[in-house]
């Protein structure tokens, strides 16, 4: 689902934000935005926060610079990947 949106995203981009012009009160552009967002985040937080970011682009907001926030992994992750990590042997090159 990740990547049918990334999809749809560039091409909105290349046929109609053209015709559109710099209209976007934030940087990076809400679509821009969107595209890092279910990239880094996946389909379903990506477009919640996609959805959030454009609610709060109207009239009466100042804009500005607002960047996709960092994926934060939960502690349970964490200990897992630092667990697997250490239980696996390493390749060694040939």
């Amino acid at each position: 689902m990740k990547y049918p949106l990334l999809w749809l995203i560039k091409l909105y981009q290349w046929t109609i934000s053209p015709l559109l012009g710099p209209v976007c009160k934030y940087y990076p552009s809400c679509s821009h935005y969107g595209y890092e967002a279910i990239r880094l985040h996946g389909a379903v937080k990506g477009t919640g926060l996609t959805a959030w970011r454009i609610l709060r682009c109207n009239p009466w907001s100042l804009g500005g610079v607002d960047h996709v926030p960092p994926r934060k992994h939960p502690v349970w992750h964490q200990r897992l990947r630092s667990r697997l990590g250490k239980t696996q042997p390493k390749a060694q090159g040939a």
